[in-house]
């Protein structure tokens, strides 16, 4: 295996990474000032680990993430963004771009490109944007329709780039199992991101990625672990996957967050820990648009969570039978 990260003393923090899409305007405006004041908050809470990609808020999130952390040991933090998606100048008035989820003028348009020459190029405008002469992860970012070309011409260059030092270890990140399986067992992928695809209502993960990750010694990042909110705050209304959630859905949260509480558990401290429990996951990634959920965040990962309540989810169907857990040292430190 290629590292992935300076080795430094675990803390219960090292198991959270902060995703930067929000900061990239995902859905609604963050000022810069906002944006800033989040990685702050993120790096001051223990967390060295940020994700971005050209994708969010169309360089918006690079830039600002860049700027935030340009100031940094370069040495104490690590960073990742993806390619895929070449930003392009778009002619004409722009409109915004909410359509993709990105509340910012649609000044550039996405262009998928996983070949050899566009995966190079991406990484090196991405260090542009982010004003950084290195980043320590690249991720093939959704190649869902691209799977030919994501194997055969955008795999072997992130493979070179490795090689020559460009970039420090290469994987995939995609909300399904069945390509990043198949590229743990076809390539020498570093790393995984999986978005959730491994959570309290969802542990498809379970039937062939994480078993063939944990035998090849394939760390797995899992995102998505409050299923873009239902998991966060289940309630009339909530979404799952960016829609509304179904009816039997939502009732299985409602039934998850009463039983953690009987616990003394907030059903998203349940959330972020869950995946930690399998050997396969080395951590989870969160996004944060404010410095209260950062706080927030960095404290449900923390939270003491009793061996009970995860017996008794399995013992109520809530979990199934013989699905990993965590497990809670009294230092706080999960393995």
């Amino acid at each position: 295996m290629h590292p992935t990260a300076p080795v430094h003393t675990a803390t219960a923090v090292d198991a959270l990474s902060l995703g930067a899409a929000a900061p990239g305007n995902l859905f609604h405006a963050v000022s810069d000032e906002d944006a800033a004041a989040t990685v702050e908050a993120a790096w001051n809470c223990g967390i060295r680990a940020f994700d971005t990609a050209p994708h969010y808020g169309l360089g918006l999130s690079e830039r600002r993430l860049g700027e935030a952390l340009r100031t940094r040991p370069r040495a104490q933090f690590t960073l990742s963004t993806k390619v895929g998606r070449l930003l392009r100048a778009r002619a004409g008035l722009p409109g915004d771009d909410l359509a993709n989820g990105f509340a910012v003028p649609a000044t550039h348009e996405r262009v998928w490109d996983f070949s050899a020459r566009g995966v190079r190029t991406s990484v090196e405008e991405s260090l542009a944007r982010l004003g950084l002469d290195r980043v320590d992860t690249v991720y093939l970012h959704d190649p869902d329709s691209h799977e030919r070309e994501a194997f055969d011409c955008a795999y072997p260059e992130l493979e070179r780039m490795r090689a020559e030092g460009m970039v420090g270890a290469i994987g995939v990140g995609m909300n399904q199992t069945a390509m990043p399986t198949r590229f743990v067992h076809d390539t020498d992928i570093d790393v995984v991101l999986l978005a959730g695809r491994y959570s309290l209502l969802d542990q498809s993960a379970l039937a062939a990625l994480l078993p063939l990750a944990a035998q090849r010694g394939v760390p797995v990042l899992v995102g998505g672990v409050f299923n873009s909110g239902l998991l966060a705050d289940p309630q009339p209304g909530a979404t799952f996957e960016y829609a509304p959630a179904p009816a039997h859905l939502l009732d299985r949260a409602l039934a998850l967050r009463t039983l953690c509480e009987t616990f003394g558990v907030p059903l998203r401290a349940a959330a972020l820990q869950f995946p930690l429990g399998h050997p396969a996951v080395a951590g989870v990634l969160l996004g944060a648009r404010s410095t209260a959920e950062v706080t927030d965040a960095t404290a449900m990962i923390s939270h003491p969570v009793p061996e009970e309540m995860w017996l008794a989810l399995r013992a109520q169907a809530l979990l199934p039978p013989g699905v990993p857990v965590p497990v809670q040292r009294q230092d706080g430190i999960r393995p």
